[in-house]
């Protein structure tokens, strides 16, 4: 569905910043769904050990993978409690956007909590955009999306809710912020 609707858009949303952030050894993915970043973070990072958390069983049945450096576990991250590793690389891509406004303040908490004193947090996501036409055609992509996805998948979120004010009380800083699909999209780095 998602290369239907978007062909690689949203994957170059999910690396736009992988490239850049330098060597690390703890690495959690949030959400990570079919893996196309996983299977990017494997490729960028020879050596990191990698914990993979999705709600979904059918997120987590990702084959081909070097399964004796990535951890998979099937968790509601509003439940989970992470091992005591320091992750000093965190990713949330298309995620951060099903929780509301209180779930959100609680997931991005509890996986800051996990992060390092100088982690990186890279997430990709949708946005409104800032006005004009773009913002009225975010409006409308986004009411057809959040319906569509409430209705099949029962998600808890009613609209988007962004993440920035969370990330900044968590002790996170924008590094770097890129923008795709008329300000529809947008990929950040954040930093501590």
């Amino acid at each position: 569905m998602e290369f239907v609707l978007a062909g690689e858009k949203l994957q170059r949303c999910r690396t736009a910043f992988l490239a850049e952030v330098e060597e690390v050894q703890n690495i959690l993915l949030a959400g990570e769904g079919h893996g196309r970043c996983l299977r990017e973070c494997c490729d960028r990072f020879k050596n990191a050990r990698i914990t993979c958390i999705d709600a979904s069983q059918r997120g987590l049945e990702i084959e081909d993978f070097e399964v004796n450096r990535i951890e998979f576990v099937r968790a509601n991250l509003l439940d989970w409690t992470p091992r005591p590793v320091s992750y000093d690389l965190i990713v949330t891509n298309f995620f951060l956007d099903c929780f509301s406004r209180d779930e959100l303040e609680r997931v991005i908490c509890r996986l800051a909590a996990s992060g390092t004193s100088k982690a990186n947090w890279l997430l990709a996501d949708f946005q409104m955009a800032a006005s004009g036409i773009k913002k009225i055609r975010s409006r409308l992509i986004l009411w057809s999306m959040y319906l569509f996805f409430r209705t099949v998948t029962r998600l808890p979120a009613k609209n988007l809710t962004s993440p920035e004010p969370f990330l900044k009380q968590t002790g996170f800083r924008l590094h770097q912020r890129a923008e795709a699909e008329w300000g529809l999209l947008h990929s950040d780095w954040w930093r501590r």
